[in-house]
């Protein structure tokens, strides 16, 4: 796992990371950054779009999710990412800014995630890296 600046951009082609409503209204922040630069599409709040992909953090009438939903979208996200290994993600601190949660409520919901994410630096101790031992079954 990388990690980066937050606030930093991708620079090797890796997808942008962002959070998101359900409603794809990316109007500010990260999600505004992602349509100007990523090719995010209006109306999508979820998944990938361009050179990007959206994770929820709040709702179709921008009410701030719980919890519990956002780690639901982070955990289908995570298995986004094992499923496209030859894939880069470049992750931005959802949830983090306009949704108002903290870095160690978002973080650990990524614990686990595989190698080929760069994380914003400040997550690197709040996260529990993808276990190197584990194989997959033959």
């Amino acid at each position: 796992m990388k990690t980066h600046k937050d606030g930093t951009l991708p620079t090797n082609g890796e997808i942008f990371v962002f959070g998101s409503n359900t409603a794809g209204r990316h109007g500010a922040g990260a999600a505004l950054v992602a349509a100007e630069k990523f090719g995010a599409i209006y109306g999508k709040g979820w998944g990938l779009q361009g050179q990007s992909f959206a994770i929820p953090t709040k709702s179709h009438t921008i009410n701030i999710l719980p919890l519990v939903t956002i780690k639901a979208y982070v955990i289908r996200f995570k298995a986004y990412v094992e499923m496209n290994p030859d894939v880069d993600f470049f992750i931005t601190s959802i949830g983090c800014g306009l949704a108002g949660y903290t870095n160690e409520a978002i973080a650990p919901m990524f614990n686990g995630i595989a190698d080929n994410v760069s994380i914003p630096i400040n997550w690197e101790k709040l996260i529990v890296p993808m276990d190197s031992s584990r194989t997959s079954p033959p």
